[in-house]
């Protein structure tokens, strides 16, 4: 497993937490657990080896960064979106940018490229060419404005 797969999973994570009736760190645990983990193996690539260790922790501690301080992530996204509310931001596009934005904010062995990087990436695999850009806009906004650069 590499880093890119873990943060691609705790995307993936962060969106399926946002649309459930559990708390996040139920829905992050059942996500993570063998049992189910399991069974996404057949489903995409993505879940061919179940994250284990130091890339297990570290699902863990982004994702339990992006709902601990959701409010504060939310409110640099609005700031940065170019007068788009969280609320219209696509699921999967904010999902990538509360991930970014937490790793920025709150992991100091990522660094503010690599994440911005990832972000982008992840993101062209589920968005279009416009959603990829507007990210990647949010993101070096947020960035310049909050002088993290």
């Amino acid at each position: 497993m590499t880093r890119d797969t873990a943060r691609e999973i705790a995307v993936q994570i962060v969106f399926g937490a946002s649309h459930s009736a559990c708390e996040p760190s139920e829905f992050l645990e059942h996500f993570l657990s063998e049992e189910y983990f399991s069974t996404l193996a057949d489903e995409n690539d993505l879940y061919a080896e179940r994250p284990e260790g130091d890339f297990a922790e570290y699902i863990r501690a982004v994702v339990e960064s992006v709902f601990s301080n959701q409010d504060e992530i939310d409110a640099g996204i609005a700031k940065y979106s170019r007068s788009w509310s969280v609320k219209r931001i696509s699921g999967t596009a904010l999902a990538v940018l509360r991930v970014a934005v937490a790793e920025i904010l709150y992991r100091h062995d990522v660094s503010v490229a690599t994440a911005i990087n990832s972000a982008v990436e992840i993101d062209k695999k589920y968005d279009d060419a416009d959603t990829v850009s507007f990210v990647n806009g949010v993101l070096g906004g947020f960035v310049r404005g909050e002088n993290l650069a």
